[in-house]
């Protein structure tokens, strides 16, 4: 956990009214001097898991099937240490203001989104699992790389190779074909879904079951330990947690069978539901 007693010199943020920026690629939200922007994610078909003949896709990250979405937006990082602060309040040293929040169990993304909402005024929340991965593969603009933004793990990710196990500060590897950074590797990221199997029938804005015993995280990290740390970072490969846990317990799935837990990092990032105004114009 990064957030801790630190020196006089980081007080504890000033309130001040929120203020909301949009266009029709992005959106850039400020809460008590703290920006952050969520990219546009035009909706459309894709396929979504691992495809017969990977030999990284594993069984349950099959069979891949059509699944069609409507427009939304994403953040275009992990939720940082220091948006968390302007939200939810307390200290934190400056050096950790870029770092992902971590540690987060899935009602402490709940309780931080809540908040958000209540200051903005707009409706956020965790993608779903389709959403993420749409999103991680690059939207409509897709070039099918096997992680967010390359085929080649170093230069879109941090990962225990090249950091040392430790997280990063966001936005220092490659941004994907959207713009967005950090959708594989850094830390595993909460999306709303509980686990289940896939299906190969078609789904349109597919939210998963409505009960479960874990849900889903995304995206892979720099943890040493994690089950297949690598291979988690591929855009379809998926991994869960008890969703009261706060990183302790990810889990890969490297099969049906239930999978074994190890030490990571568990982080969020946000959605933003789009409302469904005339061609796509974005509303409060």
């Amino acid at each position: 956990m990064l957030l801790a007693a630190c020196g006089d010199d980081i007080d504890e943020p000033t309130p001040s009214q929120p203020t909301v920026q949009e266009d029709s690629k992005s959106m850039t939200v400020t809460v008590n001097g703290v920006s952050f922007k969520m990219i546009k994610v035009a909706g459309g078909t894709f396929e979504m898991g691992g495809k017969e003949g990977d030999p990284d896709a594993h069984g349950v990250d099959k069979p891949s099937h059509q699944v069609t979405l409507s427009s939304y937006y994403i953040g275009e990082m992990e939720v940082t240490q220091e948006l968390w602060m302007a939200v939810m309040g307390g200290r934190i040293e400056a050096a950790y203001y870029k770092l992902p929040k971590d540690g987060l169990n899935f009602e402490d993304c709940h309780q931080f989104i809540n908040k958000l909402n209540q200051l903005t005024g707009k409706n956020f929340r965790l993608p779903t699992e389709a959403e993420w991965e749409f999103a991680a593969r690059g939207g409509n603009k897709s070039k099918g790389y096997s992680y967010s933004g390359g085929n080649t793990l170093s230069t879109v990710a941090w990962i225990k190779d090249n950091s040392s196990g430790q997280l990063r500060n966001v936005g220092t590897k490659s941004a994907n074909e959207l713009g967005i950074y950090d959708m594989s590797g850094n830390a595993f990221e909460w999306c709303e879904d509980w686990l289940s199997s896939y299906t190969a029938a078609a789904q349109t804005n597919s939210k998963g079951p409505s009960t479960g015993t874990s849900r889903i995280v995304r995206g892979g990290s720099v943890s040493p330990d994690a089950d297949h740390p690598t291979r988690l970072c591929h855009v379809y490969a998926r991994a869960c947690n008890n969703p009261n846990n706060g990183g302790e317990q990810i889990h890969g799935i490297p099969s049906d069978e239930p999978p074994d837990g190890s030490d990571a990092f568990s982080a969020a990032r946000i959605r933003r539901v789009l409302p469904r105004f005339p061609r796509g114009l974005p509303g409060s």
